[in-house]
This record gives structure tokens, sequence and C-alpha cells, in this order.
């Protein structure tokens, strides 16, 4: 597998709520969906994304209900609450704005 590529403060939690944007998921889900759509560049560990749902969490940008995980095991299920997708929303335009900065520059130099 490849290495991990770092992410910038605040990326992953647009990620997460990107991955949920949908359909609720579990932790496992979304560590696991981001890492399948990046080809492997993003690995989200344990230690990075709990405490990265707790979070956001928190802030009411995502809600977790108990449910069944495909493999009928007890799983918290995320999903994005009103906030969140106002969060998410933002989060994409500020993201597309600096991305589009970066490569300008990355041309330019």
């Amino acid at each position: 597998m490849a290495p991990s590529a770092e992410l910038l403060q605040g990326t992953l939690d647009m990620l997460i709520l990107k991955a949920i944007a949908n359909e609720p998921q579990h932790g496992w889900a979304i560590s696991q969906r981001i890492q399948q759509v990046s080809n492997c560049v993003l690995q989200i560990g344990q230690g990075s994304l709990y405490p990265a749902l707790h979070r956001l969490e928190y802030k009411g940008w995502i809600r977790a209900e108990w449910g069944s995980s495909e493999n009928n095991r007890k799983a918290r299920f995320y999903s994005l609450t009103t906030a969140g997708r106002r969060q998410l929303d933002a989060e994409l335009e500020n993201w597309s704005r600096l991305s589009g900065a970066v490569n300008l520059v990355l041309q330019q130099i």
C-alpha cells in the first residue's frame, strides 16, 4: 500500500462530512470509503477518525445512532445534520478556492 498523505488541518472533517453526505455510515465504513475512493492514498487511522467523529458530533454537524453493521455487529452510524450539510457546503467552497489558488501558484512558478 502507498503511504498515507498528510492532510491539511480541517480536511479530515470535510472528508468525513462528504463520506456520510448521501447515507449514514459507521466509522470503519467511513474510513474504508475514503481509502477506497482515494486509491489508498488517504488512510484514516482510528486514532484520527474517532476523535474527529466525536468533535463533529459535539459541534452538531453529525448525529450518531446505534444500528447493526453488515456483519450484524452493533455499531454507531453517523449522518449529517442540517448544520452539517451547511458546513460541508461551506468547506467544499473553501476547498475549491484554496486548491484553485495553489494550482495557480504551481503553474506560475
